[in-house]
This record gives structure tokens, sequence and C-alpha cells, in this order.
């Protein structure tokens, strides 16, 4: 019944958040974090390039993964653009495995919140782990509903070209005190000369955790040296105001 991220999903990403588009600061921090880093880096959930791009720009080597064929179309087709050479890959998180090792896997800006079950959160992290070499590191960002409003219904259009536009409809559905989730639906219209031609209906779950919570479910992977900072301030510990913060782990043992 629902697209995942499709080609209208898609095509408004790549429109309001063009490539090295920074969300809250997040890739300038990342490039700072990371500027030690010799060896391949992972980005988990690469969508289509908004961060990835940038770090290919300041020559790492990174390898991308995601569960969207659109997005990973989208992907591609702007690294061509610029003639920048990476591998994606389609899969899941929670259940992948790669030929390559890395000594950073990062997952920018919530996106680990997409994985809507708590066991398959736990097996993401497992498989980072084992795609890390011993010393590499994980950067893991959690966003918190901190603007959440139930009920809240809001309304965008998307001028794509001078005949054609997308119109986004979100829901804000249902928070979950307990079990740590909102739930929102997204409806995707796109519109060619004033007539209606495509839509999408996304499902859209995202989980959060408590900062011990997270913590320790790191450190029972088997990270160690596990910090987190707020607001893409590197170590700055959370206020009530935080919305974002980015946990680090090292993979300390074979």
């Amino acid at each position: 019944m629902y697209s995942y991220y499709g080609k209208l999903s898609t095509e408004v990403y790549d429109f309001t958040k063009p490539v090295g588009y920074s969300l809250h600061g997040d890739i300038e921090y990342y490039l700072e974090r990371l500027k030690e880093v010799e060896g391949k880096i992972l980005e988990a959930g690469v969508g289509s390039g908004r961060f990835l791009i940038p770090l290919l720009e300041n020559d790492f080597e990174v390898d991308g993964i995601d569960y969207s064929p659109a997005m990973l179309a989208s992907c591609r087709k702007r690294c061509e653009e610029r003639n920048l050479i990476t591998n994606l890959h389609e899969g899941v998180l929670s259940d992948f495995s790669l030929e390559s090792r890395y000594d950073a896997i990062v997952i920018p800006t919530g996106s680990f919140g997409l994985i809507e079950q708590r066991d398959e959160a736990k097996n993401a992290l497992q498989c980072f782990y084992e795609h890390l070499n011993v010393g590499g590191r994980v950067l893991i960002d959690l966003v918190f509903p901190t603007d959440w409003t139930t009920g809240k219904v809001s309304t965008n259009a998307y001028e794509i070209s001078p005949v054609e536009g997308i119109t986004l409809e979100n829901h804000s559905v249902e928070i979950d005190w307990i079990n740590q989730w909102t739930l929102s639906y997204l409806k995707y219209e796109k519109w060619r000369k004033g007539k209606l031609v495509e839509t999408e209906l996304q499902k859209l779950v995202l989980r959060w955790y408590g900062v011990t919570e997270f913590q320790l479910l790191l450190e029972e992977i088997g990270f160690t040296d596990v910090t987190y900072s707020a607001d893409y301030t590197y170590q700055k510990q959370p206020s009530k105001t935080s919305s974002i913060l980015t946990f680090e782990g090292t993979r300390s043992k074979k």
C-alpha cells in the first residue's frame, strides 16, 4: 500500500536538499570529526548523495548503502555528473554483507531512526560493528521529536519545472512515548500543466532512543569509548532543547 522513498519522494528530496545542503551543520561537523580517517568510509542510508558527495569532493574514499532504488539511482547520476567514483549498494541496514571493511561508518541526521523495530536496529549496529576495522568508528545521529504536534497537517508545493510541480501533504498522526516512535503519513502528488499525473503515499515511522539507552546498546554490541555530542558541537552535553545527538563508538577488538 505504501511507497518507501520512491520516485516522487526522491524528486522532492533532491529539490529541497541538494548536494552539499547542510542540515543543521551536519556536513561541516562530520568533515571535522573524520579528518584523521585515512581508510574507507561507509555512509549507511546514503540517499541521493546530499552528504556523500561532499565527502568525496574532500578526497575521502566513501561507499554508500541504501534500501531505496530511486534514491540510489539519483545518487549514481549525481556522482557521474561530477566524475566521482564510489561504490553504491542496495540493501537493508539490519542485514547486509559487503566485501570491504571500513575505518568509519556514518549515518547522519536521523536516518537511523527510520529503522522501525528495535531488534532490527540492534542488528544494524551489529552489521556496522562487523564491517569496521579494529580501531574504526561508528558515528550515528539520533533525532528527538522536540517539535512534534499530533494532528498537525502541513502542505508544501514545489515547482520542479515550468510545467511540473509536486505537492506534499504531511499528517502527523501519532506519538508513542512508551515505545518511542512517531507516525506520519506523507502524500506526494505530481502535477503537470495543472493535471494530477502521479501519486505516492508513504508511511513514516521514526524511532528515538534515550541517551543512556543508546549508549548501553552500543556497548552491548561491543563498541568502546562511546561519546555523544549535542547539536553538532563535539561533546556538548544535551539540554532540554537539543534535538540532535551524535554518538560515536570504536571497535577495539577483532
